[in-house]
């Protein structure tokens, strides 16, 4: 009869957790790479394949075409450091403590780097950061190059190496932020990578993209919305920045981004990894550009909060496929650990929607996206940043949104996909704002939510 002493029953458990370690490292080797690449204030409507046919995004296009992409694809919270807390962690603001601009993510937190570390996976952050400090290696990223000061794309931003050390490279710094990127791909193949790359571009300064982009759009060149309703005299202001040379000075850093997009496929293809790597492209929000008379973002509007999101990968994931399932940046972490079959770290709030990509089955049931805009002490020129506080939620159909002290706006995407019409105050649709007053309801318990709904008629009635 065996007897186990102290002893061996350390060695037991050094061997059990070894065992599962190295499980774990062979299980890794299977799954696909994950490339991660997200760029700052592209809306969901600035591109060749979705609402401006004259723009040039041919890669978009062609991932959206061989891909899959989320035509519903919400940011919860259209605000770069807020957005970029929800897409590392998988927790809400007030469940991170990043509620707004320059406040810093604690180290402690589980986000999506050290859940691929933990399984095996090499792991890199490469680009704008916006989170506190410039290392990223304490939230499981072997490979940490922070960026900072990349509002100003040429010859101004530096990169922060892990030990801290600053670097002040010449050159638009999207493009040198994928060299970085592609230095990294090609560093060894031993273990499956993950790499959260996040360019600057689209975001301000609107005008200096690469000279031969900005001569894809003259003047006039692009439609505005037909919800363009920018007063004369906010022309040129702090806050819009929406008219020539900026409007089309945007799109033309979209362009720029699309041509990073295809180098990066390029190399996959040329190192034989295009089959075994999963290219993920989004945004952190929108921009306004001008629709309903404002600029920049923080707004409930789609131009503000609806994003890009194509999922592109020969051989794993089905081709043309735009699917209408209603998904949230609070949805990214689980998605990408479902799309490599491995554990969603603690804490998650959101959904995996990675059997949807893969197989085609349904998404999760869901009734509403919590949208959001907390606080902005930290925004351009503070409290007096124009952009509304308020709470909402994003459904397939409607958004409603409603501020500290009354509802804010009820629009009707489908009859009305611009939201010229807001139907707040409208009598017919009194059940419609009580069915969503209580999904907001919800949304904010779920979120772990402080905010105090403004008591209404609806409210209280019936």
């Amino acid at each position: 009869m065996w007897r186990l002493n102290k002893n061996s029953i350390c060695l037991a458990a050094i061997v059990t957790n070894f065992f599962a370690l190295f499980l774990q490292v062979v299980h890794a080797a299977d799954n696909p790479n994950i490339l991660f690449v997200f760029s700052d204030e592209h809306r969901y409507q600035s591109m060749g394949h979705t609402e401006m046919p004259a723009m040039k995004t041919p890669t978009m296009d062609r991932m959206a075409k061989e891909g899959f992409s989320f035509s519903q694809c919400v940011s919860n919270y259209p605000v770069c450091s807020p957005y970029r807390a929800i897409v590392l962690s998988g927790q809400w603001p007030y469940q991170s403590g990043v509620t707004d601009n320059s406040i810093p993510l604690s180290s402690s937190t589980p986000t999506v780097g050290k859940a691929f570390q933990a399984a095996g996976y090499r792991t890199g952050y490469i680009g704008k950061w916006h989170l506190g400090g410039t290392d990223a290696t304490p939230f499981g990223f072997d490979t940490s190059l922070i960026w900072d000061r990349t509002n100003t794309h040429y010859d101004e931003s530096v990169y922060h190496v892990s030990d801290g050390q600053a670097v002040k490279p010449k050159g638009y710094n999207a493009t040198l932020m994928t060299d970085q990127a592609l230095h990294f791909i090609g560093e060894n193949n031993d273990k499956p990578f993950f790499l959260m790359l996040s360019l600057n571009p689209p975001h301000s300064d609107f005008t200096d993209a690469p000279p031969e982009k900005l001569a894809l759009y003259p003047e006039g060149s692009l439609p505005y919305r037909p919800n363009y309703a920018l007063p004369e005299a906010e022309k040129g202001s702090v806050f819009s920045k929406n008219g020539y040379p900026h409007y089309e000075g945007y799109h033309a850093h979209i362009s720029a981004i699309d041509d990073e997009l295809t180098r990066l496929l390029d190399t996959l293809k040329e190192k034989g990894l295009s089959e075994n790597t999963i290219v993920v492209y989004s945004s952190d929000h929108g921009s306004m550009h001008g629709s309903h008379g404002v600029g920049s973002k923080r707004q409930p509007y789609e131009e503000s909060v609806r994003i890009p999101l194509i999922i592109y990968g020969p051989g794993r994931v089905p081709g043309g496929v735009a699917n209408q399932a209603l998904f949230g940046a609070i949805d990214m972490v689980p998605t990408l650990c479902g799309l490599a079959g491995i554990d969603v770290p603690a804490g998650c709030a959101g959904e995996d929607y990675s059997a949807t990509v893969l197989t085609g089955a349904n998404p999760p049931e869901r009734d509403a996206q919590f949208i959001m805009h907390i606080a902005k002490d930290n925004a351009s020129h503070g409290n007096e940043h124009p952009a509304p506080i308020f709470r909402g939620v994003r459904t397939l159909q409607y958004t409603y949104a409603v501020g500290p002290e009354a509802p804010m706006c009820l629009f009707d995407n489908q009859a009305d996909p611009y939201q010229m019409k807001n139907l707040i105050d409208d009598e017919e649709h009194v059940a419609i704002r009580k069915a969503l007053q209580n999904d907001l309801a919800h949304c904010l318990k779920s979120a772990d939510d402080p905010f105090i709904l403004p008591t209404t008629t609806d409210s209280t009635s019936g």
